[in-house]
């Protein structure tokens, strides 16, 4: 019996790896779709649309905001940005699982729309780890990461609204322990009532008979 996917939802620390961890759980298993986003600011150099971003203009993004067309949207540096609801719907459909790696407002405004959404939130081993990670970027300066951290401690406190925390220490354990988490989720009862009902029904059917 073949189910709709199901929609997984990723937030964490900024430094946490959620970037390296989506990257390497597409690589490593084909049953996964990473949402596209919309925006609309300009391509850069290389990008495709369809690809990296459905481009848009500002007239068709706030059309979409109109018609309840995108799960959740934001503004970011005068732009647009948002996930396209049909885009999400279809893979869902065709038994995608579909990953949208946003941050936690966005992430529970997205468990309102779509309440069978799983929440995964992605954490490092320790803070001193986490500060690692950043100052090992080499592209901030302290007075960045020092905000990035105290944006951290704010993210924290909305942990417990996620279904799952993934630890992601070693990489490759990681992202098995994320596509177990996820193969999990798909046997839940809330995710199965038809298969429950119909195996009722024959039940029923069974007793008559006897």
């Amino acid at each position: 019996m073949k189910n709709s996917g199901i929609l997984i939802v990723v937030s964490g620390f900024s430094g946490a790896g959620k970037g390296t961890l989506m990257k390497r759980l597409l690589e490593k298993y084909d049953t996964y779709s990473l949402s596209i986003s919309m925006t609309t600011r300009e391509p850069r150099l290389g990008e495709t649309d369809g690809k990296e971003y459905f481009f848009v203009t500002k007239e068709q993004f706030e059309q979409k905001i109109t018609e309840n067309g995108l799960v959740e949207h934001a503004v970011y540096c005068d732009n647009y940005y948002g996930t396209p609801r049909n885009y999400v719907e279809e893979q869902l459909i065709k038994g995608k699982d579909v990953i949208l790696e946003i941050e936690i407002q966005g992430a529970l405004k997205v468990k309102e729309m779509f309440p069978d959404a799983l929440l995964l939130f992605v954490m490092p081993p320790s803070i001193e780890e986490l500060r690692r990670r950043l100052n090992g970027r080499g592209t901030e300066t302290e007075e960045v990461i020092e905000k990035r951290l105290q944006r951290a401690t704010e993210e924290a406190e909305d942990i417990e609204a996620y279904e799952y925390i993934v630890i992601n220490d070693d990489l490759e354990v990681c992202v098995d322990e994320m596509h177990q988490m996820i193969l999990a989720s798909h046997n839940v009862p809330a995710r199965n009532m038809k298969f429950i009902e119909n195996m009722r029904n024959d039940l029923k059917d069974l007793s008559k008979g006897e």
